[in-house]
């Protein structure tokens, strides 16, 4: 009796199993048994339902996971026929390694982890890759710092002339998207670079004195790499004095000392600046109001001229101070380059700003007496220009400019 409700509850619980007597369909992945090898076919036992055979370039495949089957093991395969000339299932290794080889890189893009791709051409917008047998793409802007196109003015010509140099060359990456069903993959090089930035940024915090060598330059500021790292001293950083361009100070290959002065996710921001006593602090001791002083000319604005009085001291000639008659631009009485003498008629060391004039025998005002909308309009247009320059320090694509 109880042999008869075993068998009962046996053959119950095997009509309840969705897999029971599954025929299945072309396109399905099958598990079976290695009944046989040779080197143009591979059979297999399909659950007991019938055999299977895999044969000529449906052997071949993207996965290694078929390259040392032996008889007895269990593998996988993808039905192409349900039955062939004689009788057996048509099978296919080829399709059911890409179908895996996709699901590892699915899973891989989930875990968030760092694999092999290696590149093996380039085109204006990036590089192909190889990772794990599958063709995928990293883009330009995927790039690691050490790695991305720094062409001046962003040449497309010059920038597929610098990709083509990594052909060859293995890549850490992270997988950004995987969609196997439409042969789609992209990899990214600098979320790999970021990830191992931020590992290693944790033993770093803001006022620390880091040493490093200038890796690259642009308009804004100057790259700095140390301990595997590489932070930005942005151009305001770099020197108490208005700078053109940082390689007016620094030059690529340089070593230098900076301070952390910032740490926004992987950006590590720099200051050289900070290491160096601030030459405004002692500028009553060089510099009077009133003094007459010859200074250079190095940039020319619509609201004045930017000169420098020495290497450390810069100042601001309004262009109302310019000339006794009204002028409509600052370049008609000087040019880039010239020296003149220019009249001390404010100093504000806390500011950063010493006020110039040529009109040498004009009276000098004092605190009180001085224009406050010249004034007014003078700090507000330095305040723009100030802004530009946080613009581009937090600009989230600093490369393009950048010259090697």
């Amino acid at each position: 009796m109880d042999t008869t409700n075993n068998e009962k509850q046996s053959l119950e619980q095997l009509l309840a199993d969705p897999n029971f007597l599954k025929i299945p369909k072309v396109g399905d992945v099958v598990r079976g048994k290695v009944l046989s090898i040779s080197k143009n076919e591979v059979h297999l036992d399909i659950e007991g339902l019938t055999t299977g055979i895999v044969r000529g370039e449906e052997l071949c495949n993207e996965s290694s996971d078929y390259a040392d089957l032996k008889p007895g093991e269990e593998t996988e395969a993808t039905v192409l026929e349900l039955e062939n000339e004689k009788g057996e299932m048509e099978l296919s290794f080829r399709f059911a390694g890409h179908k895996k080889i996709w699901d590892k890189l699915n899973e891989t893009l989930k875990s968030g982890e760092i694999v092999n791709a290696t590149v093996t051409d380039a085109n204006k917008g990036g590089l192909m890759v190889n990772v794990n047998k599958i063709m995928g793409f990293l883009p330009v802007s995927q790039l690691a710092p050490e790695h991305y196109p720094r062409i001046p003015g962003g040449e497309k010509a010059k920038i597929l002339e610098k990709l083509r140099q990594f052909a060859g060359l293995v890549l850490e990456v992270k997988i950004i998207d995987a969609n196997g069903e439409e042969e789609k993959l992209i990899v990214s090089e600098k979320a790999a670079w970021e990830e191992r930035q931020k590992n290693i940024i944790s033993s770093y915090k803001v006022g620390d004195i880091v040493e490093g060598t200038i890796s690259a330059l642009a308009d804004f500021g100057a790259f700095v790499k140390f301990e595997n790292l590489e932070g930005l001293v942005h151009i305001s950083e770099i020197a108490w004095q208005r700078i053109e361009h940082p390689e007016d100070v620094v030059k690529i290959g340089e070593k230098i000392k900076a301070e952390i002065i910032g740490v926004e996710g992987s950006k590590i921001f720099l200051s050289m600046k900070k290491l160096v006593d601030d030459p405004w602090k002692k500028i009553a001791e060089k510099y009077k109001i009133g003094q007459i002083v010859p200074g250079k000319v190095l940039k020319i604005n619509p609201f004045g001229l930017f000169v420098e009085l020495d290497p450390e001291i810069h100042g601001l000639a309004h262009i109302s101070a310019l000339s006794e008659k009204p002028i409509q631009s600052p370049s008609e009485v000087a040019n880039i380059g010239d020296t003149l003498d220019f009249k001390i008629i404010s100093i504000e060391p806390i500011d950063h700003r010493l006020g110039l004039s040529l009109k040498l025998n004009e009276k000098t005002p004092t605190p009180a007496e001085e224009a406050p909308k010249e004034k007014t309009e003078e700090k507000i247009e330095e305040k723009k220009e100030e802004d530009v320059e946080v613009e581009e320090k937090t600009t989230e694509e600093p490369e393009k400019t950048v010259t090697e």
